[in-house]
């Protein structure tokens, strides 16, 4: 069978690395791919968000599913326009994805069903925000209501710092529409985990939890990005905590949506903090997380394809269980010099193995080919992942990978998996 999947970055390299897996896949394309997809699939240029154009290719070839990776074309309804021509589509729909679209739609999702989440008041001008913030206690999160790609979230521990924020997102529009509403919300403390789980709308299947590294520097420091690295399967999150995130977060979700007309097919992510209260959502995303995909699929045993195709087709019950290899994988982002801000592209990356050893794996997230060499064309430029049978293990075979790769400028975090490990030798 022909697949497609949309998107060009380390996701999407590893949707395509797993599916072509699947002894049931016969061609994989990618619109519009990277250097690294291009090795095991056949790049179209085709952008993401070009539904007609996507439309008119899968059908053109006869593509059997179409996996969307990012989250602006499933915000823009490509979901709902794959379905009225039939065409058999992993991602929710406009609505559905809603829960990620809009920060505000979620937070009241999540108090009409009594999902645990932070207290949070929501404003239209800034003056209003500020005028708010002069009387809470800090510290608090400040939030854009729409996509920023993982950076519309800035933790803020003064009335000073709160005004910045504030005036970053709605006046100076550093986010653009994003940021024409916000949310104010408490500060969550404890363990951060990020839940992934399949679901057709009716069963609901969770995959191995991850965690993922945001900021741009060591220690948690620096500013927030798409995530710096992630590591699976968190030692914190044992079989009781995976119980009340399953009660009283996934199955209530799912619950919900039910009970509002919101038929969700496509991987539901839950963002989520494990406080002394119990675990509690930050935030929801209506796909695959970015870097954490690269950490959680790589131990996945089940066939990705025939998930995906049953989830199209409302029996993903027929799936009691998922089964999963043994041990741990860890994910380390190698970076632009300048990213989250402002970074140069075009920059050859030599020292590529042709074979990377054996558990290892590099997945592309801006890459692209100029004059037969590989060069950058993104703030986060390769994913590397390693898989042994401990997380130790693994981080050593990631950074031992990562030592024979060299660009100008290119920077990563050393300290992936901290909070679960000690420190290993890179």
């Amino acid at each position: 069978m022909k697949v497609l999947v949309i998107g060009s970055g380390g996701r999407e390299h590893a949707l395509v690395w797993k599916l072509k897996q699947s002894k049931k896949v016969d061609k994989i394309f990618c619109a519009p791919g990277n250097a690294g997809i291009g090795q095991i699939a056949k790049c179209v240029n085709i952008k993401p968000d070009d539904s007609k154009a996507l439309i008119d290719f899968v059908s053109r070839n006869k593509v059997h599913l179409t996996v969307v990776g990012p989250e602006n074309p499933l915000a823009d309804g490509i979901a709902d326009d794959f379905k009225k021509r039939k065409l058999k589509i992993f991602g929710p729909g406009k609505k559905a994805a809603m829960l990620e679209s809009s920060k505000i739609f979620a937070k009241e999702f999540m108090r009409k069903y009594h999902i645990p989440t932070a207290a949070y008041k929501a404003f239209q001008t800034s003056a209003e925000a500020i005028g708010f913030c002069k009387s809470v206690e800090y510290p608090v999160v400040i939030k854009a209501d729409g996509l920023a790609a993982g950076k519309g979230a800035i933790v803020v521990k003064n009335l000073e710092q709160a005004e910045a924020a504030i005036n970053k997102m709605m006046v100076k529009r550093a986010f653009g529409k994003a940021g024409a509403k916000i949310l104010i919300e408490s500060f969550l403390v404890g363990q951060e985990v990020s839940i992934m789980a399949i679901t057709d709308g009716k069963t609901i299947l969770p995959l191995l939890p991850s965690q993922d590294h945001k900021q741009a520097y060591d220690e948690d420091q620096g500013p927030n990005t798409g995530g710096m690295g992630a590591y699976c399967p968190t030692p914190f999150t044992t079989e009781e905590v995976m119980e009340q995130i399953w009660e009283h977060i996934l199955l209530r979700t799912l619950n919900g949506l039910k009970a509002d007309g919101i038929s969700y097919r496509g991987c539901l992510y839950a963002g989520l903090m494990l406080t002394p209260q119990g675990p509690k959502v930050i935030e929801y995303n209506c796909r695959f997380g970015d870097p954490e995909t690269q950490a959680v699929l790589p131990l996945l045993k089940t066939d990705l394809f025939e998930l995906m195709m049953s989830v199209t087709k409302q029996k993903l019950s027929s799936f009691t269980q998922l089964v999963w290899h043994e041990g741990s994988a860890a994910c380390v982002v190698m970076a632009s010099r300048g990213y989250p801000g402002k970074y140069a592209t075009g920059v050859q990356i030599m020292g590529l193995p042709s074979k990377p050893e054996a558990g290892s794996f590099i997945f592309h997230s801006g890459t692209t080919k100029k004059n037969q060499k590989i060069v950058t064309a993104g703030g986060r430029v390769l994913c590397v992942m390693g898989m042994d049978k401990d997380l130790r293990s693994s981080l050593s075979r990631t950074y031992r990978t990562i030592r024979k790769i060299k660009f100008e400028g290119a920077f990563y975090r050393k300290d992936i998996g901290f909070k679960a490990n000690k420190p290993v030798d890179i």
